[in-house]
């Protein structure tokens, strides 16, 4: 059930007293960040999941999901992400800076779960535009983790590929309407903390991306396919400037 109203401590601190999350396209918004369930592919399997935003303060968001996902393991069931509502609406040829932080990591996983940890960046032709719409031009993944020999959309175009400091395995395919380009890290990176202007300095140079794209929207969170878990983000923060 979505909950409304929010406890505010201050004009810039606000803190969410653990808003549980539990239908299907439940979300709560706190300080920057709009945390949303988004399960989109529950469909396709058997199972649940919650998410819990625990706490905001400035440009910092901490919360938490728990999964349980059965059947059609090639299928994802869901999207749990946080979105900032204020990082967004800039032309990638005036950005300056993207410093993102993301310190997260399983409390509990079962063996053999199948699923990625991710950034999803929508750019557009317009300024604004909702993700995964007729207003996307490219989706940009960047997945800190993938287990269970998980792929992503299209076939993979370099292998460690150095971009912010870390190594990639790149793919790149078709959905939709949109473009999708995917920073694959060969290992799971739990502490990230880079600036995402590399990544679009590196789009923009070496894969095609117009400068005179706009970021839509910058989305963090899990695609799960099959398995359980609860996944913890302690620390969370991204601006534009």
């Amino acid at each position: 059930m979505l909950i409304s109203s929010l406890l505010v401590l201050s004009t810039l601190s606000v803190i969410a007293s653990c808003q549980t999350l539990s239908c299907q396209y439940d979300c709560a918004t706190s300080g920057q960040y709009s945390l949303c369930q988004n399960l989109w592919g529950a469909e396709s399997g058997v199972g649940n999941q919650t998410s819990t935003l625990i706490s905001t303060s400035g440009n910092n968001i901490s919360w938490s999901t728990t999964w349980t996902w059965q059947n059609n393991p090639n299928n994802v069931k869901s999207y749990a992400n946080v979105e900032s509502t204020t990082s967004k609406g800039k032309q990638l040829a005036s950005i300056t800076a993207a410093p993102t932080i993301w310190n997260w990591n399983y409390i509990t996983e079962s063996s053999g779960i199948r699923a990625d940890v991710s950034y999803d960046i929508w750019f557009g032709a317009a300024s604004s535009g909702d993700p995964a719409s007729t207003a996307s031009s490219y989706e940009i993944m960047i997945w800190l983790s993938g287990l269970g020999g998980i792929q992503p959309v299209g076939s993979q175009i370099t292998t460690n590929t150095i971009v912010a400091g870390h190594s990639w395995n790149i793919w790149k395919g078709p959905n939709t309407n949109w473009q999708v380009i995917s920073f694959v890290s060969p290992t799971e990176i739990h502490n990230f903390t880079v600036d995402l202007k590399d990544f679009f300095d590196y789009l923009v140079a070496e894969q095609g991306v117009p400068s005179t794209q706009y970021v839509q929207a910058i989305q963090s969170g899990t695609e799960p396919f099959t398995g359980s878990a609860e996944l913890m983000t302690t620390s969370y923060s991204v601006s534009l400037s």
